[in-house]
């Protein structure tokens, strides 16, 4: 059954709250390793009622404003309650797009291993770590779909402009700025799913220099014409696809180095993109 409503909790009396309503409860604190409030995601999955198909975090008033002018509902109580770090929102819509295919089921996942298994048994995974910036474990929100999805396609972008039109056209925002701990433009991958597994995009490459760049455009690689290092004086880093040859893939995301072993060992494709000081990000996909 389609999930219908979410719902957050800050504190024991909103937990009775949504239980006495038949909300489902996630077990896992959403603010675990940072101290703070003790949060608990809740949610309903109904056989009436129009189901949620997309999920999206804002952690500023940029990213609200798109969202709220796209028709996404706000959750509007702080992922991050009582904790340092950015205020986290989570942010929810009930599409009708090709790429909108209703959420199933949520799971939070709260250490690298645990991420595994849900690209094992193919999970959609949300770009943004719901301990942002707190100094917790880090968490992220998995979603099931009632019918199979592909990445349909992909692009980036490093201004706020366009994100209304992206979301009224159905793609999904991945809500990790690929610039991030620079103060220079903030840089979002997005995605658009499909059904359609002839749509799909069948493999991805990223150079992170000009020899690399030569190499895999010579292989017949379409570029995401954005660098994800824009502004920021580092080496140009460019995403690119290809939708020939391959399975199509299923799920994509960014990851650190605590995530690359465990995500080998269940078969994801794993790609460095950059580095900022000691940190290392990847983009991983899986098909």
């Amino acid at each position: 059954m389609p999930i219908t409503q979410i719902a957050v909790s800050l504190n024991s009396t909103e937990e009775s709250q949504f239980r006495a309503q038949g909300f489902r409860k996630d077990k896992v604190n959403l603010n675990q390793g940072a101290g703070g409030d003790r949060i608990h995601l809740w949610y309903k999955d109904e056989s009436s009622g129009e189901g949620i198909t997309r999920i999206q975090f804002s952690y500023t008033d940029n990213m609200e404003k798109g969202l709220s002018d796209a028709g996404y509902r706000k959750i509007d109580k702080d992922l991050n309650a009582g904790a340092r770090g950015y205020r986290v929102y989570l942010w929810y819509y009930k599409g009708s797009t090709e790429a909108d295919v209703a959420i199933t089921d949520l799971y939070v996942s709260t250490d690298a291993n645990d991420e595994a298994q849900r690209v094992r048994f193919g999970w959609e995974r949300l770009t943004c770590d719901l301990n942002k910036d707190t100094g917790g474990n880090w968490i992220y929100l998995w979603v099931q779909r009632e019918t199979r999805v592909y990445i349909g396609d992909i692009i980036a972008t490093s201004t706020w402009i366009s994100d209304v039109d992206l979301f009224e056209m159905g793609y999904t925002r991945m809500d990790d700025n690929t610039n991030k701990y620079v103060t220079q433009d903030r840089v979002y991958i997005w995605y658009l799913l499909t059904t359609d597994a002839e749509k799909a995009i069948r493999d991805l490459q990223v150079s992170t220099n000009s020899s690399e760049y030569n190499n895999i455009q010579q292989q017949g690689f379409d570029v995401v014409n954005m660098d994800l290092n824009r502004d920021t004086g580092r080496d140009e880093v460019f995403l690119w696809y290809r939708k020939d040859g391959n399975d199509p893939i299923k799920g994509l995301g960014m990851i650190t180095d605590r995530a690359v072993r465990p995500y080998k060992e269940v078969g994801a494709r794993v790609l460095k993109m950059t580095q900022v000081e000691s940190l290392t990000f990847y983009l991983s996909f899986y098909r």
